[in-house]
């Protein structure tokens, strides 16, 4: 993974995702595509659409450096906002780290569905929401491929 752990992708949270994705799409133009989580996914069980951005290619990565595409799904909690999530190798290493520098842990590592990998979530100590992602083995192997 790169040293700098970048930022890979962002999620916004609606109350009414149909609402939602009409006013992105009628202002900037995104696709979405809807994807049927499990029950006992982060969505627990709730749609989860991707964010169409910027073009991608066959495998699904952007064609345009310095762009990335995202996620809208119904908001599970009245406090939740507009997320960032930083590409890590290991939630279990980095959580830590976290706590130790004056973070505090929001939502530990938890799998987005079966074989996607895992999202975990932060507060640094200025107050900010921040998201971790870590691929599964398999998307790691895709990748390198």
């Amino acid at each position: 993974m790169n040293k700098y752990n970048p930022i890979v992708h962002f999620e916004i949270p609606a109350d009414d995702t149909e609402r939602a994705m009409n006013f992105y799409q009628n202002i900037f133009g995104w696709k979405f595509n809807k994807f049927d989580m499990p029950n006992d996914s982060s969505t627990a069980g709730e749609p989860y659409y991707g964010v169409m951005t910027a073009e991608t290619d066959e495998q699904g990565m952007n064609k345009t450096p310095g762009t990335i595409n995202g996620g809208l799904m119904k908001r599970t909690n009245p406090g939740q906002i507009f997320t960032n999530y930083i590409s890590i190798d290991s939630i279990d290493e980095v959580m830590p780290k976290i706590t130790e520098q004056g973070g505090t842990v929001v939502m530990p590592k938890t799998e987005i569905a079966p074989g996607m990998g895992w999202i975990a979530l932060f507060q640094d100590p200025e107050k900010n929401l921040l998201g971790l992602h870590e691929l599964s083995a398999e998307h790691k192997q895709k990748m390198n491929s």
